[in-house]
């Protein structure tokens, strides 16, 4: 027979003790785009666009809003971050910028919403910085690449 974890061995409810139980480490991966005119990511490129270090502050704007998910996802769990990577690569094909962001925790939820914030925000950043000289750029493909930890266990798209 099964013995329940909810129930004492008298049979009285109870909370079930994890205090000794390491979480597992979880890993999430995201990834966006934003395109715009070729004009556009020449002015990046030659540093000239008129907000500055564009790149630069679209990365960092999308790690500190991994950091701040759950306050702006209504029943997401605060997790402390051990790890959250973005980077910004221009693209030529596009053209425009392809976006990834990385999180990572030791925590008892995953971090698909961190890494999607962060690409989310990243690519919001790219275009307040730029709008004043390309109105016509587009955010898509914002999605989960990867993930590990937890019981459902890993998943990467096909």
């Amino acid at each position: 027979m099964t013995k329940l974890t909810h129930v004492d061995d008298r049979g009285r409810a109870r909370m079930v003790d994890v205090s000794d139980k390491e979480p597992p480490a979880r890993t999430a991966s995201a990834r966006g785009l934003l395109t715009c005119k070729r004009e556009t990511l020449a002015e990046v490129r030659s540093g000239r666009a008129p907000k500055g270090s564009v790149i630069q502050t679209a990365e960092l704007a999308g790690l500190m809003a991994a950091k701040r998910t759950f306050e702006l996802i209504p029943l997401c769990h605060p997790l402390p971050l051990t790890n959250i990577e973005v980077r910004v690569e221009l693209d030529d094909e596009l053209p425009g910028f392809r976006v990834a962001a990385e999180a990572r925790t030791k925590g008892v939820t995953g971090v698909e919403m961190e890494a999607l914030t962060a690409v989310s925000i990243t690519c919001l950043t790219l275009f307040d910085m730029l709008k004043a000289i390309d109105r016509t750029m587009t955010i898509g493909g914002i999605e989960v690449v990867f993930k590990s930890g937890g019981k459902s266990g890993d998943w990467q798209r096909t």
